[in-house]
């Protein structure tokens, strides 16, 4: 998220609306202190936004196509007798799968 100061934004308002129309948040400083969020309208409020919100902070990565249907479809993995569900994806994500 960037940061700008009243003063930037008065000076600066429409370069920065082109960047929130690109998908940034600007978080708007008065005297070094937070006052305000100036962040891109959504035309579905509930999971699109927050979805946009987590790829910009890099903590998701939206895919561009559909998943792949013979991966979901194709059968579980079997875990062995004795081992949990949670060692066999530890295991699994340690062996890059």
């Amino acid at each position: 998220m960037k940061t700008a100061t009243i003063t930037t934004v008065k000076n600066r308002l429409s370069a920065l609306l082109d960047e929130v129309r690109a998908g940034e948040s600007i978080l708007i400083l008065d005297r070094g202190l937070p006052v305000a969020r100036l962040e891109p309208v959504t035309s579905h409020p509930d999971a699109t936004g927050r979805l946009r919100r987590l790829e910009r902070a890099g903590v998701v990565r939206v895919g561009d196509s559909p998943p792949p249907l013979e991966l979901l479809r194709a059968p579980a993995p079997p875990v062995t007798a004795g081992t949990s569900a949670v060692d066999a994806l530890l295991q699994e994500r340690r062996s890059g799968r």
